[in-house]
């Protein structure tokens, strides 16, 4: 049988751009290569599109000096890569299907999966819709808001308000109390959120994640477990969730240093949780996942108060997928080792419609 021409897409524009080159590293290492050939093209920070032959020089960053270009062609007849080599020729590469390994802006909102769509390539992940719909924070919490579901007391602001900054701090202390966390809208990574004690830091906070986009997400703190499940399935697939994963932060929250490079942050699978949150968490997050109309894989996390109360979070449609990322370790954790896992992914791919 015919090796399937697999592209995997890694780097990009956001924030997120380590994280994604680490993800795709472990991805890249689990695939079968006696069923599929495997191209990798790598985007860099400024949006240069460039082929790259193995999963080392992603590792060592050697990838940007690439001299060979790779683009997905978005003509649906052609269905493939168009190549240039470091002299200038140019070649077409067919592809069956593409693993966008993008987490955050121009990878996980939609737009790589709209060229994808226009392309005609069956692609790995969430749609246009629910891409875009869990990309942005506030919509998310608007659709949880519809399905009943608890989340945290929030405040939309919008970047062109904090020309009146003073009217913003106090619509915000009128509504919520200190402390308080403030989100861009469009990040992952936890890039941009900071936690605000005081109006001072408040406003500091605003500024932070305005540099992010240009919707802000002011929030309640809520004291509890931080945790998370996995979500695969959709389509002609039942959707299945795993167990839940607890987050022990190595810092006062969660952000992109305590993930990516604090030692004393801590994922464990199957912990101890008061009531029933065990039991129900997953069962909210199908729910959330096919309330955005979720294809694939997600991870949907939550907080868990003392009493048993859980608070919805946010949903991510492209998790991570690094050494410390907590969605292979949940499946990991239910017996489908890595390998599985992504095989199962590339195959669930190819059936959507």
């Amino acid at each position: 049988m015919d090796r399937l021409n697999l592209a995997v897409i890694f780097g990009g524009q956001s924030s997120e751009h380590e994280v994604s080159c680490m993800s795709a590293v472990n991805i890249i290492g689990q695939i079968d290569r006696e069923k599929y050939h495997v191209l990798l093209i790598g985007i860099t920070k400024e949006g240069h599109w460039l082929k790259t032959e193995k999963a080392e020089d992603i590792s060592s960053g050697k990838w940007r000096e690439s001299k060979e270009e790779a683009v997905i062609l978005p003509d649906a007849t052609k269905k493939c890569a168009l190549l240039t080599d470091k002299d200038g020729k140019v070649t077409r590469q067919p592809l069956d299907l593409v693993f966008p390994v993008l987490h955050g802006l121009y990878g996980e909102d939609g737009t790589i999966q709209g060229l994808l769509e226009m392309a005609g390539i069956p692609y790995v992940g969430c749609g246009v819709l629910a891409s875009a719909l869990s990309m942005d924070k506030l919509y998310t919490k608007q659709i949880a808001d519809k399905l009943g579901i608890r989340q945290a007391v929030y405040e939309p602001v919008m970047k062109d308000e904090l020309e009146s900054i003073d009217k913003v701090v106090e619509r915000i202390e009128a509504h919520i109390p200190y402390p308080v966390f403030i989100k861009p809208s469009n990040a992952g990574s936890s890039c941009g959120v900071s936690c605000a004690a005081s109006r001072e830091e408040l406003v500091r906070g605003l500024y932070l994640a305005a540099a992010e986009d240009r919707k802000i997400l002011v929030e309640e703190k809520i004291t509890g477990h931080e945790v998370e499940c996995a979500v695969f399935g959709g389509g002609k697939e039942p959707v299945i969730a795993s167990g839940v994963g607890e987050i022990l932060a190595g810092a006062e929250f969660y952000d992109y240093d305590a993930k990516y490079h604090n030692p004393q942050s801590q994922t464990i699978t199957d912990p101890k949780l008061p009531g029933d949150a065990a039991e129900k968490i997953p069962e909210i997050a199908k729910a959330i996942f096919k309330a955005v109309d979720g294809y694939g894989l997600s991870r949907v996390d939550f907080f868990v108060e003392p009493d048993g109360t859980i608070i919805f979070n946010e949903i991510n449609t492209m998790p991570g997928f690094t050494a410390i990322s907590m969605y292979p370790m949940l499946w990991e954790a239910r017996g489908i080792k890595k390998q599985e896992l992504v095989e199962r992914l590339l195959c669930h791919a190819r059936k959507r419609v």
